[in-house]
């Protein structure tokens, strides 16, 4: 059975840091696709920041625009763990962050297999 668990969220001030992590179980995370997505309050779900492993070790990021420069991804494949470290975070940062795994980095969160239950982010003064 695969779980994804994710955990770090909380409440921030604008200009803060936050870390996210997700624990991986029952998936081989190796040669598949790790994202973050994100849904604020009558939003739809958007994309964060993929991360993908090909089977050499190559890792590749992709991060949306509005976060680039703000936020890292990163993933430990050994560990079975994807992080996301956001820093200057803002007020429209705030909404539910999911941790998503699937075998190639679509951006349609509709084509991505397994999800965990999300954590609150929520950025405020």
């Amino acid at each position: 059975q695969v779980q994804l668990v994710e955990s770090g969220g909380g409440s921030v001030q604008p200009g803060g840091s936050l870390r996210l992590a997700c624990a991986v179980s029952g998936y081989t995370m190796s040669g598949n696709c790790m994202a973050w997505f994100r849904q604020a309050p009558g939003k739809e779900r958007e994309k964060v920041a993929f991360i993908y492993t090909n089977y050499i070790g190559i890792v590749t990021p992709n991060y949306a625009d509005s976060v680039k420069g703000r936020f890292t991804i990163s993933r430990d494949d050994a560990k079975n763990t994807v992080d996301l470290q956001m820093d200057s975070l803002k007020p429209e940062d705030t909404a539910m962050y999911y941790c998503a795994a699937t075998s190639a980095c679509y951006s349609d969160p509709g084509r991505w297999t397994y999800w965990g239950q999300g954590t609150q982010v929520t950025v405020s003064s």
